[in-house]
């Protein structure tokens, strides 16, 4: 259960002002459908984090405990530092109209989440936890949980967030479980 909480706060105060929620406000303004809109994002997130999520536990057989809790603590305090950095958002990103409302934010949601901070994220989660299931269904609800109230309420929520704070709470988060990760607290608590 641990696994699955932290990773949906997490994830959700990442998303934040990230460029996929960036992206879902954009997809809202131009094909005012909100809910094959949801779908997509929820389609392509299930997909983008399952991937992240088989990686993250596929690191966890390559490496030995004392070598995966350096990498996953310094993976951790460097997301602590990346979430602080503003996303800019490529308008091509949301530039795929042919495909329908359902279709262009599937590819264009999924295209846009790789390589993205809730991916890596996931990918440490994951290795972190050991618990796949309940990772990704925690990062896809944090996802979840950021964007659909950017679908379905648009520009009457857009400017009433202050991403600055969010971000510094989930860059909080992130360095408290870098810090933890790496003195060795997963351990002493049985992950």
């Amino acid at each position: 259960m641990e696994a699955f909480l932290v990773s949906t706060g997490i994830v959700a105060l990442a998303e934040i002002g990230d460029k996929t929620q960036l992206l879902s406000f954009i997809l809202a303004a131009k094909f005012r459908k909100p809910w094959p809109i949801v779908l997509g994002i929820l389609v392509a997130t299930i997909a983008n984090h399952a991937f992240a999520g088989a990686i993250g536990t596929w690191i966890t057989s390559l490496m030995s405990p004392e070598t995966l809790r350096w990498v996953l603590g310094l993976s951790f305090l460097a997301m602590a530092a990346w979430i602080l950095v503003p996303d800019k958002f490529d308008e091509k990103d949301a530039k795929l109209a042919h495909m329908g409302v359902f279709g262009t934010t599937l590819v264009a949601f999924f295209l846009a989440e790789m390589g993205d901070k809730t991916q890596i994220a996931t990918v440490a989660l994951a290795a972190q936890y050991h618990a796949f299931v309940a990772v990704v269904a925690g990062t896809t609800l944090g996802m979840m949980i950021a964007n659909v109230p950017a679908v379905v309420l648009g520009d009457r929520i857009a400017h009433r967030l202050h991403v600055k704070l969010v971000h510094g709470i989930a860059a909080a988060i992130f360095t408290v479980l870098g810090i933890a990760t790496l003195l060795g607290a997963g351990e002493r608590l049985g992950f």
